[in-house]
């Protein structure tokens, strides 16, 4: 999003006219930045034999699936339908890594009858998978280092008492499983969390994947999930994958010397690749002051952008309808009847009501998580590619809500 001429835009599209044309709230999603953010992290592990695979769940519409499969990167899906909306997207299930968590063993079953690479991270489920299939469908096991990483403790899943992989202290009994079934293990996973900064993390991560791995012979795959951290505001740290990507690169060929032969290095990055992509634009309804604060009240909330108020989640703002306006702080909040916060005492150009405020770092775990709660509607969806907006979801209707609900006579 830049300012030129008085006017913010995107690949040259005019975002206040964006709103009017499709209405607010709205989210827009760029995707010459998605496909920077691709590039970027290539780049930075070039030294090894790469594979990229979407974490979908940080935003699933099938046009962004699409537009990751045409950059030639694979998917995750941590549920069945995930993974079905790849398949529509037009993957291959080989393309797709199934890496779901407490889920039936029936929908482990339907992922291996679909052809996905199946996940596990439980050790009652490895014993059904070998009891049910042998040798005879690969597999990955996830694995929990027992490294407390990340940001909010929410997004931090390596760590004891996370429920997710199959603790270290358990190598023991996942051998034993492994051999009396005779399981074809192809992958090793691993993945501590989000908003990660040192690369001593990863790397203290790494090793002990490294020594697990040789207790295993036929595997074809290495995967560290990801957790790189992106911008969310001016001066924020990031995830230097630069140095990263060297000193992985250089404990990964000292392990595949080890091991005898170079296997695939895998990452899932989710938000990395869509997060700085997605603004959300909502409108003003109101300008209340109160004696402690300003409020700017939008035509949006957490209904749409859960991420403040279940993860204190900073997002920054801009008043992008008058970018010239004297700066004053207020509070953003939202039209759901609940404590319903964006932002909390933002420095913006003045606000009057009717102005377009855009909401920055929306394009993960935005869309993804939005509800009807209050009986609201969910907003649309615009991809800007190639100089062009295309509309990806259709603004929902009244008529939606009731779709699903059987009437009865009472």
């Amino acid at each position: 999003m830049k300012l030129v001429n008085n006017k913010y835009q995107i690949q040259g599209i005019n975002l206040e006219k964006l709103a009017a044309q499709f209405g607010t709230p709205v989210y827009v999603y760029d995707g010459e930045k998605i496909i920077h953010q691709i590039n970027y992290l290539t780049g930075a592990f070039s030294g090894v034999n790469l594979k990229i695979k979407y974490a979908a769940k940080a935003l699933t519409n099938l046009s962004i699936l699409k537009l990751m499969r045409r950059e030639g990167i694979g998917m995750d899906a941590v549920s069945i339908n995930e993974a079905h909306l790849g398949i529509k997207a037009g993957y291959a299930p080989h393309e797709i890594l199934f890496t779901p968590n407490c889920v039936s063993f029936e929908e482990i079953k339907e992922a291996v009858e679909m052809g996905l690479m199946v996940n596990i991270d439980n050790i009652s489920v490895l014993e059904q998978f070998g009891n049910s299939y042998g040798n005879t469908v690969p597999c990955c096991i996830r694995l929990n280092p027992h490294i407390m990483a990340g940001g909010n403790a929410k997004i931090s899943t390596g760590h004891i008492d996370s429920k997710f992989g199959i603790s270290i202290l358990q190598k023991r009994h996942i051998l034993r499983i492994v051999q009396t079934y005779n399981i074809n293990v192809m992958g090793l996973h691993m993945h501590t969390g989000s908003d990660i900064l040192d690369s001593e993390v990863f790397l203290k991560g790494a090793q002990i994947v490294f020594d697990i791995a040789q207790d295993f012979e036929n595997l074809q795959f290495l995967d560290f999930g990801s957790g790189f951290k992106v911008s969310y505001r001016e001066g924020d740290v990031t995830t230097d994958l630069k140095s990263l990507g060297k000193s992985i690169e250089s404990a990964y060929k000292d392990f595949c010397k080890e091991y005898g032969r170079d296997l695939e290095l895998w990452f899932e990055p989710g938000k990395f690749l869509v997060s700085e992509s997605g603004i959300l634009l909502v409108k003003t309804n109101v300008v209340k002051t109160t004696p402690a604060t300003v409020f700017a009240g939008v035509d949006s909330g957490m209904n749409h952008l859960l991420r403040p108020m279940m993860y204190d989640a900073y997002h920054d703002m801009v008043n992008i309808s008058n970018p010239k306006g004297t700066n004053r702080v207020y509070t953003v909040v939202g039209y759901i009847c609940e404590t319903d916060t964006l932002g909390w005492d933002r420095k913006l150009n003045e606000v009057r009501e009717g102005d377009i405020i855009a909401i920055k770092n929306a394009g993960a775990y935005g869309f993804s998580m939005a509800s009807n709660y209050n009986s609201r509607l969910r907003p649309a969806e615009v991809l800007i590619l190639d100089g062009k907006a295309h509309l990806i979801r259709k603004r929902e209707t009244f008529e939606d809500l009731l779709q699903h609900v059987v009437e009865i006579d009472i």
